[in-house]
């Protein structure tokens, strides 16, 4: 099944590959899922939605076995404070349900950080948009493709 994602990677010539999995609505977890497709949960990243006092919304790309450290973020995005948005509010600001949110393809662009780690690895796994189907891709072609920022940046605590 194409997504949105998919299309967007497609139109810029990246290449990735989708696994799907079978979705347990109880249990959505980075960890459960990086268990499914095969992959150890620091390689399966997560899509969290964040909002800034000053900066609003932004989308923070973190380990599926980390936890979004707010406070480096704030800094990072040049605000004094984030925090995560409520659930309630996450498919209106991305188009996408919970377990299925990507930075790719979403209802609007948003400044997105990806944690320093995803440069570790040959390919990270990240969500194509709908609960089920992950997308492995190269790291730096997933941040260019997101506009993302990355580097030296470490948005997550272990």
């Amino acid at each position: 099944m194409k997504t949105n994602a998919a299309r967007l990677l497609d139109q810029a010539g990246i290449p990735y590959e989708l696994r799907a999995y079978p979705v347990d609505p109880e249990d959505l977890s980075a960890e459960s899922v990086a268990a499914k497709i095969g992959l150890p949960a620091e390689q399966v990243f997560k899509t969290l939605v964040v909002r800034g006092e000053r900066q609003g919304v932004c989308l923070a790309v973190v380990p599926g076995n980390a936890e979004l450290d707010l406070k480096a973020l704030a800094k990072l995005a040049g605000d004094r404070k984030m925090e995560l948005v409520p659930l309630k509010e996450v498919q209106p600001l991305t188009g996408y349900i919970r377990g299925g949110v990507t930075a790719l393809g979403g209802k609007k662009e948003y400044p997105t950080y990806v944690d320093e780690t995803a440069i570790l690895f040959d390919k990270i796994s990240v969500s194509a948009g709908v609960r089920g189907t992950q997308m492995l891709l190269n790291p730096e072609d997933y941040v260019r493709a997101v506009n993302g920022v990355s580097g030296e940046i470490a948005i997550s605590k272990r």
